[in-house]
């Protein structure tokens, strides 16, 4: 079961020499859990300008151990150098950035534990006291010793087991102490409480008071979303505010997130990927606590009902000032056509924001290579080539890894934010950015365990000046540049109005 279920990835400037670096998780050997093979080892690759990259896993120490899945990237040591949390099958893996080029494995004196099977993570300040906290996502009970037979035993067909046949376990909360460790907080916080299937984590402050939220992707269970009482404490709402489930009352193989203002009306919106038959679930936030299930409003639903995704993310591809949709497909059964009506691997899919609350799909206008099929994983957005234009990262299972640089002919303009806290976390994690109509939050958790650490982008339309941008950090300070240039990459230090 865990063969099909690796592949995360972190876009994230390891090197602070203002060019994106790409971390990728690998597996190992079952059913030792081993990386017994180089072919196995998590892989760093470095940006060497002109869309080029090279190999540094040796030298920065990042091969890692065990079965990894997910990865997660951050400062959570507020020393200027983004750190990665490595989310594995019982071996998590906290890498702590020394500043020169390499990484010292810390988990277990940071008090990270290992003992259930990890496929994601995620940092956010949950108590708003500037630094970041942990939360990992955990999916089920697992053992390979005790996995059980599905498929057709006449034919000798085994395929992957339905989640069904799984005991789902809780999810993991560790606060940050400020002295280089954690403390698991993890059921005084409440977020022991609800165990799910779960499968990647985003974070917004959807109800606007103030603090953090957390959701949580659930393999078919109910979501989960964890609302931040301000107190340490979080009570699930996933149910009471619409984004449990689907409007037809089913949940389904919920996999990959984001959590971005689609609409363009300064409220976060929830966008999930699934599987073939089951749609790619949208939920707008209508205010008030409360998502509307707008899946087949914003044409998602006829779009992808033929899909299968995995990673995803809402990013203003054209830079019309709209964000667009891209996705990961695959199916997750190697062998589906044998059983069902259904692919098992699949080209990416680009839908194309059309302004009007809804999205087209644009696939089939990309050229023959996008429409290459591959059983695609984890996805990571950001500018490689500092052109202002997203591009995407997107790995496969047992082939090759697709770089996509970001053609788009619109001369459109821009701005990518890069954010530096002083009251507030170092690396700006939670704070609200607002350009005219749009919003956008500072985050690395999106996709499907994968995390991209590239800044605030905005895409602007002909918009010649920026008139105003207003920042509402983690800390409560509110900050407004005004007359900004566009078409740079500006990094604004967190101060207060003057």
């Amino acid at each position: 079961m865990i063969e099909p279920m690796t592949g995360g990835i972190a876009v994230f400037d390891y090197n602070n020499d203002g060019l994106l670096d790409i971390f990728f998780a690998n597996g190992a050997v079952i059913p030792s859990l081993k990386k017994e093979d180089p072919k196995y080892f998590n892989r760093l690759y470095r940006n060497e300008g002109g869309m080029k990259f090279n190999d540094v896993t040796a030298e920065a120490g990042l091969h890692g151990e065990g079965y990894c899945m997910g990865v997660a990237a951050a400062d959570y040591d507020n020393d200027g150098d983004v750190d990665l949390f490595v989310a594995g099958v019982f071996r998590n893996l906290l890498f702590r950035n020394t500043g020169r080029g390499t990484f010292e494995e810390i988990t277990t004196p940071a008090g990270i534990k290992s003992d259930l099977w990890s496929v994601a993570g995620g940092w956010f300040d949950y108590n708003k006291d500037g630094l970041l906290d942990l939360f990992v996502v955990n999916y089920v009970e697992w053992s390979p010793e005790t996995e059980p037979f599905c498929g057709d035993r006449a034919r000798n067909i085994r395929v992957y087991c339905h989640p069904k046949y799984y005991k789902g376990v809780n999810n993991q909360l560790y606060k940050n102490r400020g002295d280089g460790t954690f403390e698991d907080v993890t059921k005084s916080s409440g977020i022991g409480a609800f165990p799910g299937r779960g499968m990647s984590v985003a974070f917004e402050d959807y109800d606007r008071d103030g603090f953090l939220d957390a959701f949580v992707t659930n393999d078919n269970l109910p979501n989960s979303l964890f609302h931040n009482r301000g107190d340490g404490t979080f009570e699930e709402a996933g149910l009471l505010s619409g984004t449990a489930l689907r409007e037809h009352g089913k949940p389904v193989a919920s996999m990959g997130v984001d959590f971005r203002d689609y609409d363009n009306d300064g409220l976060p919106d929830l966008v999930v990927t699934a599987l073939a038959g089951e749609t790619f679930p949208v939920f707008r936030n209508s205010g008030q606590g409360w998502f509307e299930d707008k899946t087949y409003a914003t044409q998602m639903g006829a779009l992808s009902i033929k899909l299968s995704a995995w990673g995803n993310g809402l990013f203003d591809l054209d830079n019309d000032g709209w964000k667009d949709l891209f996705t990961a497909n695959s199916h997750v059964n190697d062998l589906i056509e044998q059983f069902e009506a259904r692919e098992y691997k699949q080209p990416n899919s680009v839908f194309l924001n059309a302004r009007n609350g809804s999205f087209r799909d644009v696939s089939s206008a990309l050229g023959p290579g996008f429409q290459t099929r591959r059983a695609h994983r984890g996805i990571g957005f950001g500018d490689f080539n500092q052109d202002g234009k997203m591009d995407v990262v997107v790995t496969s299972i047992e082939d090759v890894t697709e770089l996509w640089e970001n053609k788009s002919p619109s001369a459109n303009n821009w701005i990518i934010l890069r954010l530096r806290g002083t009251r507030s976390n170092r690396d700006g994690i939670g704070a609200q950015v607002r350009i005219g109509r749009q919003y956008n939050m500072m985050t690395t958790a999106v996709g499907y365990a994968s995390s991209s650490y590239s800044g605030v982008h905005f895409g602007l339309g002909d918009t010649p000046k920026i008139e105003k941008i207003e920042i509402v950090w983690p800390s409560g300070i509110r900050q407004t540049l005004r007359d900004v240039p566009v078409n740079q990459v500006l990094e604004v230090v967190e101060k207060g109005d003057s």
